[in-house]
């Protein structure tokens, strides 16, 4: 089964880092899913002003991080800072963490994360301007193209988002060996006991 990846994201997010991560999850074979405490469509900043609209797939609370592989959260100064307000996207960021299910957050979106409480003593990076928040949250806050820390990745602008996209990628594949190596195992223990 393919692996399902759930796009979180609201009006104002960064237009490049929902649309380029999608594309190339997409093209990688991953089904992805957007939500937003929206109906409809979402627009996208880009460049100092709005941009394309995106199609929501599923209203946020109609999802459930049992149902998806990963989390992304894409960037844009609007479209965290209106989420991290809304408790139902912190309980889905907080399931994602308690799953240890893969976290990917780009660019202010590690914002999210912080008012998940998620990042107490996790290495994490993001745009400049949010670093000193993501420190007051107990971060260690690099300054790096792409931080993995676990489960959890972060890059800090579009510019990351080649990397970005492959370490979700990267994470996606290694969950999937994972995933065939137990099953695996548990068809030898069944064959032993038989």
């Amino acid at each position: 089964m393919a692996k399902r990846v759930l796009i979180i994201a609201t009006d104002g997010f960064e237009q490049s880092e929902l649309i380029e991560p999608k594309k190339a999850l997409e093209k990688a074979g991953y089904e992805t899913v957007v939500a937003s405490p929206k109906e409809g469509s979402i627009k996208g900043w880009n460049h100092g002003d709005w941009g394309q609209s995106v199609k929501v797939d599923a209203h946020i609370e109609e999802v459930t991080a049992a149902e998806f592989d990963a989390l992304l959260l894409p960037g844009g100064q609007m479209n965290p800072d209106v989420l991290r307000m809304d408790d139902r996207v912190i309980a889905l960021i907080e399931d994602f963490d308690d799953a240890g299910k893969i976290i990917a957050a780009i660019c202010h979106a590690p914002w999210l994360l912080a008012e998940a409480d998620i990042i107490d003593g996790r290495t994490v990076t993001s745009w400049p301007s949010i670093r000193t928040d993501l420190e007051n949250a107990g971060a260690d806050v690099v300054d790096e193209e792409v931080a993995i820390d676990d489960h959890i990745i972060t890059s800090r602008k579009p510019e990351d988002i080649p990397a970005f996209s492959q370490a979700i990628i990267d994470a996606l594949e290694a969950a999937e060996e994972e995933d065939e190596e137990e099953e695996e195992e548990e068809t030898e223990e069944e064959e032993e006991e038989l």
